[in-house]
């Protein structure tokens, strides 16, 4: 039971919830919340410059309720610097059956860097060529596509954290950061101590995989918060917060689709896990998916998206 609760909280509504906050206000405030909301993702919305994705005859129609993808990558961006995708996450939802099936790629997957012509970490697509080139990687190596995308800026966490009051998650390893201590149990943080939290990986003996965990169970925690009836007197520090450090090609109408035509598939959450053989190639370290592996999980996302194989 424990496991099932986890899959179904570690579904990153950011933008689904922030919804679910107009529905729980009501009269002239909830017009005032959504007028705040409304600005928010106008700040958020980030068209790219991509050429069309040939594993799609024609783009997805959320409206029709049609299956789709979502790439997250939590980037760890800091002032001068563009930073890589330390967390990479594929979603893809089926409204027909109800259910979204999650990936987590490991940054340090050896694959084609799409418009570099080279074998490199799947995180550095981001460092190279930003969005585009992470989207197009992502979508060569897994072999389907990748219909939109959620940038979350890591090192902004600290604000969104701040601005819902502070979190409390549930920390799983005993560990140091810095001049913070996480014991294991329950911790209370602000923004400060999320970003050192979510940034931890060295003690950590699952590495990146343990580090990913702590992103997705601050992610969770931002969400409770942030949807919790005490935090809609706070709603425009939130709404700010999550307009600076969110970005998404995905346009306001098509975030009300979604909501609307997509949001009992959320109650159905289940994890893909990757695996992977620890290499080192010319003194540097590669994860390796083996062509059997690669194949079981683009079958499977692509029999979840409806898409011939």
């Amino acid at each position: 039971m424990r496991a099932d609760r986890k899959k179904k909280r570690l579904w990153p509504r950011v933008l689904g919830i922030i919804l679910l906050v107009i529905l729980v206000a009501g009269g002239v405030y909830a017009f005032s919340v959504y007028n705040s909301l409304k600005t928010a993702v106008n700040t958020m919305h980030q068209p790219i410059d991509r050429e069309k994705s040939d594993k799609r005859d024609e783009p997805v129609t959320l409206a029709q309720k049609q299956p789709f993808s979502v790439l997250m990558l939590g980037v760890d961006e800091r002032t001068g610097d563009r930073g890589r995708s330390d967390t990479i996450i594929v979603l893809t939802v089926n409204p027909n059956k109800n259910s979204v099936k999650m990936l987590s790629i490991p940054r340090d997957t050896r694959t084609e860097i799409v418009g570099k012509g080279k074998q490199d970490k799947i995180n550095h697509a981001y460092a190279f060529g930003g969005i585009p080139m992470s989207m197009n990687t992502v979508e060569n190596f897994l072999d389907i596509p990748i219909d939109y995308y959620m940038k979350i800026n890591m090192e902004g966490f600290k604000d969104i954290v701040d601005a819902v009051g502070g979190i409390t998650v549930n920390n799983d390893i005993d560990f140091t950061e810095g001049s913070y201590h996480f014991p294991k149990g329950q911790v209370t943080l602000n923004g400060d101590k999320a970003l050192a939290f979510t940034r931890m990986r060295h003690e950590d003996p699952r590495g990146d995989f343990g580090r990913q965990l702590r992103q997705r169970e601050i992610i969770q925690a931002i969400i409770h918060e942030g949807a919790s009836v005490s935090s809609l007197a706070n709603y425009n520090s939130i709404f700010n917060a999550i307009g600076k450090n969110v970005k998404t090609n995905l346009t306001f109408d098509e975030m009300v689709d979604i909501q609307k035509n997509y949001k009992a598939a959320g109650n159905n959450m289940e994890q893909i896990s990757m695996k992977e053989q620890g290499t080192m190639i010319d003194k540097i370290y590669y994860g390796i998916v083996s062509p059997e592996e690669k194949q079981k999980i683009q079958n499977d996302l692509k029999d979840h998206l409806e898409i011939n194989k």
